[in-house]
């Protein structure tokens, strides 16, 4: 049972959830379970004996009684098992491993150069990761890629600006070299999976912008991550911008948001326009420092994005849009995406949404590539 066929119904209360109510301290014993997911003590404890048989709980003793028998306590194993995540971007990945209730037990960050191509940068990250785990505690890996991902199979399909590539079979590559399942999907997607669980798990509809050197979104409906037909559904970079004159995308169309309001796009405008700025992090340097240049661009990236996320707003109706990525540290690209959307958007759609920056910080994209193992490995009925 993954994410996308759970049902809603089982989706909470279900043993990830009792999982994440033991790990977290807020319960102790099925009785507490039972307490707080609202489900019958005798379900309670047909989850709680299949996650015990799995190893992924333990009975730790008996706790105080409170006039009756006194109840067997439950604990998450110690130096049990975890989850492995990679979170790869153009320039950096985030790694680690997360237990099973989604909580990050060690996280690194490192520096990738995408052009190196998907054995060498894939392997390394890989290698690294599994040595984080014990021996015979990785239950999986989860990997996010900064481009199209077919996700029913691994493959990456068409990534912009990843020379080497196109149509790499991520999981066939990844399962040989390590002894447990690997789940791969799109950057953003794990970005919105993150967030959700982290910040907005009580909402079932939301939208997720990540905005870095590209741009990309993740959406959740009925409160589940929700891919589309063949994984594509969220991708609001190769969505038109109206530009004069327009410039030509990595795509090959022209005036597509990604080449108009993406972090790689504001680098490109601020050189032709004669100043000097190596990456994102001077264009964000800049904007910080009040430069008129960057600042005007960065206002212009954020009406850009607010224009087609007006169009998503409309017709897909959540209670949340968050935006992420470096781009999202810019308050002048944040205040003028909010701006749009309340401009374009009906009454109806913007009276209770919901427009921020999301805060979860630097590991929301490994605790969403962790949170697609957890939901394969812990799938008991």
């Amino acid at each position: 049972m993954t994410i996308d066929d759970t049902p809603r119904e089982t989706f909470r209360g279900g043993p990830r959830e009792l999982l994440r109510l033991v790990a977290s301290g807020a319960a102790v014993s099925r009785a507490d379970l039972a307490r707080l997911s609202g489900l019958s003590p005798s379900t309670v404890s047909q989850r709680v004996e299949a996650l015990i048989s799995q190893g992924l709980l333990e009975e730790a003793g008996a706790g105080k009684s409170r006039g009756g028998r006194r109840p067997r306590q439950l604990a998450v194993p110690t130096g049990g098992a975890v989850v492995g995540a990679i979170d790869l971007g153009a320039h950096h990945a985030r790694i680690g491993t997360l237990d099973l209730s989604g909580r990050v037990v060690e996280a690194r960050t490192r520096p990738v150069r995408i052009d190196d191509g998907p054995e060498a940068v894939l392997g390394a990250l890989l290698a690294e990761v599994a040595g984080l785990a014990p021996a015979g505690a990785l239950r999986g890996v989860g990997i996010g890629i900064p481009g199209p991902v077919q996700h029913a199979t691994g493959r990456i399909v068409s990534p912009s600006r990843m020379p080497g590539w196109n149509g790499f079979d991520v999981a066939a590559f990844c399962t040989d070299r390590v002894d447990a399942p690997i789940i791969v999907d799109n950057d953003a997607n794990l970005m919105a999976l993150g967030a959700h669980r982290t910040a907005h798990s009580e909402m079932d509809h939301a939208v997720y912008i990540k905005a870095g050197t590209g741009i990309g979104s993740g959406v959740i409906s009925d409160g589940r991550l929700h891919r589309g037909a063949q994984g594509s559904a969220g991708d609001i970079s190769h969505c038109r911008v109206v530009a004069d004159p327009a410039p030509l995308c990595s795509c090959g169309n022209a005036g597509c948001l990604e080449a108009v309001a993406s972090g790689a796009a504001l680098v490109t405008a601020l050189r032709e326009q004669g100043v000097p700025v190596a990456d994102l992090t001077g264009v964000i340097r800049l904007i910080d420092d009040g430069d008129r240049h960057a600042t005007a661009l960065a206002r212009q990236a954020g009406r850009a994005i607010g224009e087609i996320l007006a169009v998503v707003v409309n017709f897909f109706n959540p209670q949340v849009v968050a935006i992420g990525g470096r781009l999202a540290e810019c308050e002048p690209v944040l205040a003028s995406m909010r701006a749009t959307l309340y401009e374009r958007c009906l009454p109806l759609a913007t009276q209770t949404l919901l427009i921020e920056r999301i805060t979860t910080g630097q590991d929301v994209g490994i605790t969403g590539a962790a949170h697609l193992v957890i939901d394969q490995v812990v799938a008991v009925d």
